[in-house]
């Protein structure tokens, strides 16, 4: 069956008649029964946690949409928090991290061998939906890149400009560069223990790439994709992965070939024509509709799905968004976009 899904068609660089499709955040806040479970659960991270309500929300767009794919419900900083982070969420204003800033904070996280500990309910969630997911329905996993990971790690929230990391990057390289090597060094064990429970495809996701310029992109956001790709593929040498280094600009010209990756998913900050000039030459794309056409609708939301479907029509492509779908988009803009795709 496998050999049939149209999703690992795409990675393996086939080009398909018809792109398949799948949304980033497609199990979220826009779902009234993603909201439903979330309320059952009692908080955002218990529902992380417990791998049956984490599955059932994985599975609910699955069931109202078709999607072809299904992308584990987690979150990237799950791996901080593994490796001893203290992790909560604000309401209305997102995570909280405790930071790392110094050496003594490095010196007290944990080492890689103990995060499983932690995340063995993520893996449970795998398993689960290894089983109950639809026949053509492929399954991924994903983490959050090294960057990205530490920028929440050092800020100890999300910001705007990344300025802690990037104060902590130039101020003290030493602790900076340990902290990027120790979350490189879990994630890579973290993706192999999705890939042990039944992932069939991996994504990194390195939401912050665009703030890193020159040299810093290719040391701190592909090199590490890199040794990433590259100790996945010696152990599942036929596991397909997605990389995402979000608005790295004229950084994704190349970006597959360089770090191994099956796919480049962009976002929808450069335009298709251009991405399948200088991206998809190279193999698989995913992307790139902006999000808030699934707020707007309407025949906006018809002609740019068309006209990103015609732009990559002439290589492997996999329709995404050039980000996740928001909480007030209209679940029905998702039926609009699938028949623009598909009908």
């Amino acid at each position: 069956m496998a050999e049939q899904k149209t999703l690992l068609r795409a990675l393996a660089g086939e080009k398909l008649d018809t792109p398949p499709v799948w949304m980033m955040r497609q199990a979220g806040r826009y779902l009234p029964e993603y909201r439903a479970t979330r309320a059952q659960a009692g908080d955002f991270l218990s529902l992380c946690y417990n791998p049956d309500l984490a599955a059932e929300v994985t599975l609910q767009p699955i069931r109202r949409y078709g999607f072809d794919a299904a992308i584990l419900f987690a979150d990237i900083l799950l791996v901080p928090q593994a490796l001893g982070a203290d992790l909560w969420f604000v309401t209305g204003e997102g995570p909280r991290l405790s930071t790392i800033t110094d050496q003594a904070g490095f010196d007290a996280l944990k080492g890689v061998d103990d995060i499983h500990e932690t995340l063995s309910p993520i893996y449970e969630t795998v398993k689960i939906l290894s089983r109950e997911l639809p026949q053509e329905t492929t399954l991924i996993g994903f983490a959050g890149a090294p960057w990205t990971v530490a920028t929440y790690m050092i800020a100890g929230r999300g910001t705007k400009d990344q300025g802690p990391a990037h104060a902590l990057k130039d101020e003290n390289r030493p602790v900076f560069e340990a902290l990027l090597d120790r979350i490189t060094a879990a994630t890579i064990e973290y993706l192999a223990a999705q890939i042990d429970a039944g992932a069939e495809v991996v994504k990194i996701f390195d939401s912050w790439a665009g703030s890193l310029k020159g040299d810093d992109f290719t040391k701190y956001a592909l090199e590490p994709a890199k040794q990433i790709i590259a100790a996945l593929k010696a152990r599942y040498p036929h596991i397909p992965v997605i990389a995402f280094p979000r608005e790295a600009g004229d950084g994704y010209i190349g970006f597959a070939k360089a770090t191994g990756a099956d796919c480049v998913a962009i976002d929808n900050s450069v335009d298709s024509d251009w991405a399948a000039a200088n991206v998809q030459v190279d193999g698989c794309v995913q992307g790139n509709l902006a999000p808030h056409h699934m707020v707007t609708g309407g025949q906006d939301l018809i002609d740019e799905t068309r006209r990103i479907v015609k732009a990559f029509k002439n290589g492997p492509h996999i329709f995404n968004l050039g980000h996740g779908i928001t909480p007030d988009a209209d679940p029905e803009n998702v039926h609009v976009m699938l028949e623009a795709i598909r009908g």
